[in-house]
């Protein structure tokens, strides 16, 4: 061997000896309970708790599952595991690196992917289904977002809530910490004036809860238990249940009264 080539091959063996280093780092790489983050420390949510907002969102292989916030992969990789597509949207790029080794690990790869990003600067209007385990005034800066999302997407939340758009349902399993599941559905927009037969719905919505009046002729009837889940609306008037489908500027459903069930329709 020339002495002009022993600088070569050392840079070489350097350089395979720092890959090899570097890789080694990567994949010891181990979160800390309670390390800090850029909005949040992490905390991973008890594998029970996301079996049962996954169980709340009623999460199928159909689904488009995005986790903001995905720490280790865990929620992520048990939405791939039910075969839905999901998507984790992670700040620290050594929690993305393992969440994919975990995923590989947990051999669904191919469905479980990693992006490393800031949640809101994430485009997130395909998910079907997204699931946080954020601060209060972190869920309430992603509110405005969430709500303009198509109706019926579910959406899921380890603790905490939304401010003042209550859950549409809650669980909270018996454990010590960090426990409680939140759902809600984002409903669709209703409010205003809705004209139906030979009368007319005037709506208030405040999230999922409806207020208003149904007029017919001189009659005007306050609507109680007005509700919408996703795009199913469900109101009283005048002792008739009235329940339908909402599809943009139409409803379509059927109100049942004592003498029995029919049809009905509005429009606006």
């Amino acid at each position: 061997m020339t002495a002009s080539r022993i600088p070569s091959l050392f840079a070489l063996v350097f350089s395979a000896v720092a890959a090899c280093a570097y890789a080694q780092t990567q994949a010891e790489y181990k979160p800390e309970v309670g390390q800090a983050g850029k909005d949040v420390v992490w905390v991973p949510s008890p594998q029970a708790l996301v079996d049962k907002m996954l169980d709340m969102a009623k999460v199928t292989p159909a689904d488009f599952v995005m986790d903001l916030g995905s720490g280790d992969g865990r929620t992520v990789i048990t939405a791939a595991r039910r075969g839905a597509r999901a998507l984790g949207v992670e700040y620290n790029p050594d929690m993305v690196a393992l969440s994919r080794r975990n995923a590989e690990k947990a051999g669904v790869g191919a469905k479980a992917q990693f992006v490393q990003a800031d949640i809101f600067q994430t485009d997130i209007s395909q998910a079907t289904v997204i699931t946080l385990f954020l601060l209060p005034d972190l869920n309430l800066r992603l509110r405005p977002t969430i709500l303009s999302l198509k109706p019926g997407t579910r959406i899921v939340s380890n603790s905490f809530k939304m401010g003042e758009w209550e859950p549409d349902e809650t669980f909270a399993l018996k454990c010590d910490s960090f426990c409680t599941a939140y759902l809600w559905i984002v409903p669709a927009k209703v409010e205003g004036s809705w004209r139906l037969g030979q009368g007319e719905l005037t709506l208030k919505q405040e999230f999922q809860n409806l207020t208003g009046t149904l007029r017919n002729g001189a009659a005007a009837l306050a609507i109680s238990g007005g509700k919408l889940r996703g795009e199913e609306i469900s109101f009283t008037a005048g002792g008739a249940e009235y329940r339908g489908h909402v599809s943009g500027n139409a409803i379509e459903g059927t109100v049942r009264t004592g003498a029995g069930a029919k049809h009905w329709s509005a429009s606006r």
